[in-house]
């Protein structure tokens, strides 16, 4: 799909270097998390912007199926019972009042498509907090839990060891738990890099900065594409877009968006920078990183500008862990995801996330 016309010239971004390799994984995007009425201001700011301030998020886990026959995933989400989280968790849950509507654990979700989920081999968590370390403890021993960098200076002990820890023991005890060592001098983009099957299927990737320990994955969906899972380096896309390398459109056509539902079709930029950018520029993205929500402030940005330059390649679908817009493009589990390129995820996806400022655009002034 040709790109369309945009609203300034777009910058070549740097190369990502990505390792030639014919092998390849097989992903799939799983859905089983929805926090309901989550505020952005919490996340990004503006906390409101053209009317839009709070989110019904997903938290998107991630099964990897190697050829061997070797399977991983990639953050759980939240665990059905989240009752039974750690008692700080429980209470900022409840403080925060918004809603929480899991399906399903995603162990459930695995044996009821007829998988066997005790086969599989290790668990990545890009990151503790809750709303993607699922519950671990469903899994057998066999399977191994992998952190980031740093993980085991804080933990273990947790909770109830622990009285105001933000984990629970149960979510390790009897199993391997294992920092990710990012030991070579692999380099994928700006990121310390970790060949996971020494064949260039997967890797996992350091990105701090939103917590101590974050990584994201990135798996070869075919010889030359890729998806990013890029947990919480960033919260809506409107923190990864536009850039200068990914500017503006002159005019946003969205399909599957009619004339009526919220959004003018098409929409023009010029409008979005006037009515919506607070910064008013096609190549600076809508948000920014509320104060204070990540732990290491300048790490988080250099993490968050390194996932831009990931997205701007066409061969790289990058799917934050709380994309809601993404919701009505992508397939879901048990789907596969490796033919994205093929089914034009991306391109149908990626201003999809302009329909959350509709609120902001229509007026009878305008006419739209």
């Amino acid at each position: 799909m040709a790109s369309p016309p945009t609203m300034a010239g777009p910058k070549p971004p740097p190369p990502l270097n990505m390792p030639p390799s014919n092998h390849t994984v097989k992903v799939s995007i799983i859905d089983s998390t929805t926090i309901a009425n989550m505020p952005m201001a919490i996340m990004v700011k503006p906390p409101v912007l053209a009317g839009f301030s709070h989110v019904n998020c997903p938290s998107y886990s991630f099964l990897l199926e190697h050829p061997s026959g070797r399977t991983l995933l990639f953050d759980l989400g939240v665990r059905k019972d989240w009752e039974n989280e750690a008692p700080v968790v429980v209470k900022q849950i409840r403080d925060a009042k918004v809603g929480m509507e899991i399906e399903k654990d995603v162990y459930d979700m695995l044996a009821d498509s007829g998988r066997d989920p005790d086969a599989v081999e290790a668990i990545f968590w890009s990151h503790y907090h809750w709303d993607h370390t699922g519950n671990p403890a469903r899994f057998p021993a066999s399977t191994a839990l992998m952190v980031g960098p740093g993980f085991k200076t804080r933990f273990p002990p947790a909770w109830p060891t622990v009285a105001d820890s933000w984990l629970t023991e149960d979510a390790w005890e009897g199993r391997e738990l294992k920092e990710v060592e990012f030991s070579t001098e692999l380099k994928i983009g700006r990121f310390k890099a970790v060949d996971w099957f020494g064949d260039g299927s997967f890797y996992v990737l350091d990105t701090p900065g939103h917590l101590l320990g974050h990584i994201c994955g990135l798996a070869r969906t075919t010889p030359d594409t890729f998806i990013l899972m890029g947990g919480d380096a960033a919260h809506h896309a409107g923190e990864i877009r536009p850039t200068e390398f990914v500017p503006l459109p002159a005019s946003v056509a969205l399909e599957g968006v009619r004339p009526g539902a919220g959004f003018p079709v098409p929409c023009p930029g010029e409008l979005l920078l006037r009515r919506v950018h607070p910064r008013e520029s096609a190549t600076k993205p809508f948000y920014e990183p509320a104060d204070g929500f990540n732990e290491d402030g300048p790490e988080a940005e250099r993490s968050l500008e390194g996932v831009t330059e990931f997205d701007a390649d066409e061969n790289v679908l990058v799917v934050l862990a709380h994309d809601a817009s993404l919701r009505d493009v992508v397939g879901f589990y048990p789907q596969e995801a490796n033919e994205w390129k093929r089914k034009l995820w991306r391109d149908k996806g990626r201003w999809r996330f302009l329909t959350d400022f509709g609120a902001g655009l229509r007026t009878e002034e305008d006419g739209l």
